[in-house]
């Protein structure tokens, strides 16, 4: 008789302490630019990721006509079990999505839009493609606007992704390593430290006057020798921007905070970059990769 292995249950543990510490506590937004923001990426059926991974600072950026947009569909294919992205089959790219992303930004009055997407597994190029489609609208209906884009690892496709950028290139290449390499295959599904670093080290060596940005969430339940480590491995492949945040649950079926991170640690480890070289940082409870961009 063959004995089938037992569905791998979700971590449903209580962290320590249950209620949120005053320092993460957020007032809801009541500005009237949070409304005409959310009117207008509703009214033009585009996605953000301050909506879909229910970010704490949506109301702070919308309030200040910030979002960062969301492309390739509202499903990813891949289940991160810290990300409140849906998981879902797929839909078709939508054409028509550069224009409406470029007329928004005009409308919104952006400097600097981040650009994310959810993981596209399914298409040959990861979604590179689709990426180029909406830098090239923004660069030709907006020239002044600076692009962030956020990518996935594109660890299927990785030298056809890259070449993709070729005739139009971001001014900002993030691409988040999330946490420590421990936890990464916990956190990550499909995803790990390796093809992170691969990623980042394959965008710095075709395109270097890219700068290059990451992103890691503490309170996961990472040692601080851990994140050492992981900070260093982001230097050694070039990485010179980073942001690091408190990992929030999304919802009960998400991985546990194992710790609440008190804003003086935040402010010992922005100490800690400009040491090892990071020339740009936000790190700070709330920090995301795109707050306040």
């Amino acid at each position: 008789m063959i004995e089938l292995p037992l569905p791998v249950k979700q971590e449903t543990a209580r962290p320590k302490h249950t209620r949120l510490p005053p320092w993460l506590k957020k007032q809801l937004p009541t500005s009237p630019e949070f409304f005409r923001t959310r009117e207008l990426l509703r009214e033009l059926n585009l996605q953000t990721v301050c909506e879909e991974a229910k970010c704490p600072n949506q109301g702070e950026c919308w309030s200040k006509n910030l979002a960062t947009v969301m492309i390739m569909g509202p499903y990813c294919t891949r289940t991160c079990s810290f990300c409140a992205v849906p998981k879902g089959e797929p839909v078709p790219l939508d054409q028509d999505e550069p224009r409406r992303l470029a007329e928004a930004i005009e409308r919104l009055g952006l400097r600097h839009l981040v650009l994310t997407s959810v993981n596209r597994d399914d298409l040959p190029d990861g979604g590179a493609g689709h990426f180029v489609a909406c830098i090239g609208a923004l660069r030709d209906r907006l020239p002044e606007v600076k692009v962030e884009i956020l990518t996935p690892d594109f660890q299927f496709s990785l030298e056809q992704s890259l070449d993709c950028f070729q005739e139009d290139l971001p001014d900002i290449w993030a691409h988040n390593i999330e946490t420590v390499d421990r936890l990464s295959r916990k956190a990550r599904i499909r995803g790990s430290h390796e093809a992170t670093l691969r990623c980042l080290e394959g965008i710095k060596k075709r395109y270097p006057a890219v700068p290059t940005k990451s992103g890691i969430m503490l309170g996961m339940g990472e040692r601080d020798d851990e994140v050492l480590e992981t900070l260093k491995r982001l230097r050694d492949v070039g990485v010179t921007q980073i942001t690091m945040g408190q990992y929030l649950r999304p919802s009960p079926d998400h991985m546990v905070v194992k710790e609440y991170i008190p804003p003086e640690k935040f402010s010992s480890w922005n100490d800690r970059l400009y040491a090892m070289g990071f020339e740009v940082t936000e790190c700070h409870p709330f920090a995301r990769s795109s707050y306040q961009s």
